[in-house]
């Protein structure tokens, strides 16, 4: 599966690195799933193009030093994955740009050459982290804290890690499946609605990775590790209510590919450290 994007390109069609970007960009667009951000008529749209560029990977197409595409995207506030120069491109394989409206033969080759690199790379990517399969344990073994009449349950099998707010991440050399604790199921209460990240994103650690909604509040899944998104668990999309009937198994998150665990383990808890976090939450709660 090739990676999609949302492709904004150079609106300079005055000049022949202009031409080249956007026809490298419908050629992107046309070859798979990747949807057009058509410069000129974002202000029109704004709306409709900043929501594609949220859940996509934004890929940028600059024609020169000028940027005006790049540019554009931060002016929108907009978080850009990729990005190339057709200018500085064209540089580097000894292709002269002509100074004409209409490409050359050279540049309607080289034009078609960049998109299908830029389509070959993306794919490339996408086998590389999906490549290794993530272990997750075939028994998972459970310590439990009671209040009241719930039951709050954690795994402590090596390999399970926590933040603080109330999401795991179980890490299998470099994978990692995401999901939330039993503590936030038994919060929400009825899960209704599931927003997933986009797949093949890049996230921080800490940053929100979708949110889930019930009746009562929408809880942001904030990741736990840092890494690149490779799978969702889609059967949340029609049957939410599996975090709450299995929070640690049928009802996991995510899985991604693990870019900074060394330093994320740093700020994260295993079963020991927190099970007092749980049990102080758990308490203040039900006051």
């Amino acid at each position: 599966m090739t990676r999609s994007f949302a492709v904004l390109p150079c609106n300079g069609l005055d000049k022949s690195a202009g031409c080249i970007a956007r026809e490298v960009a419908l050629q992107i667009c046309e070859a798979g799933e990747s949807e057009l951000i058509c410069p000129v008529f974002y202000r029109l749209a704004e709306a409709k193009y900043t929501k594609l560029a949220e859940e996509k990977s934004l890929l940028v197409i600059d024609g020169c030093a000028t940027r005006c595409a790049s540019k554009l995207a931060a002016e929108k506030g907009l978080k850009i994955s990729e990005k190339i120069n057709i200018s500085e491109e064209a540089k580097a394989n000894g292709l002269a740009l002509s100074d004409g409206l209409r490409l050359s033969a050279a540049e309607v080759e080289f034009a078609r050459q960049l998109a299908e690199r830029i389509g070959q790379e993306t794919k490339t990517a996408q086998q590389a982290v999906t490549e290794e399969k993530l272990k997750f344990p075939a028994e998972l073994h459970f310590q439990t804290y009671a209040k009241d009449k719930f039951l709050f349950k954690i795994p402590d099998n090596a390999g399970f890690y926590f933040n603080e707010n109330d999401v795991w991440a179980y890490v299998s050399g470099k994978k990692a499946r995401i999901g939330v604790t039993d503590f936030v199921q038994h919060s929400l209460s009825d899960i209704i609605y599931f927003t997933p990240p986009v797949v093949g994103s890049e996230v921080e650690q800490f940053e929100e990775t979708g949110n889930i909604e019930s009746g009562k509040a929408v809880f942001e899944i904030i990741s736990p590790v840092s890494g690149v998104i490779t799978a969702v668990n889609e059967t949340l999309i029609d049957t939410p209510e599996l975090i709450n009937q299995s929070p640690y198994e049928k009802g996991w998150i995510l899985e991604m590919t693990l870019t900074a665990f060394s330093d994320d383990r740093d700020l994260l808890h295993e079963f020991a450290g927190y099970y007092p976090v749980l049990k102080r939450k758990v308490d203040e709660f039900h006051v």
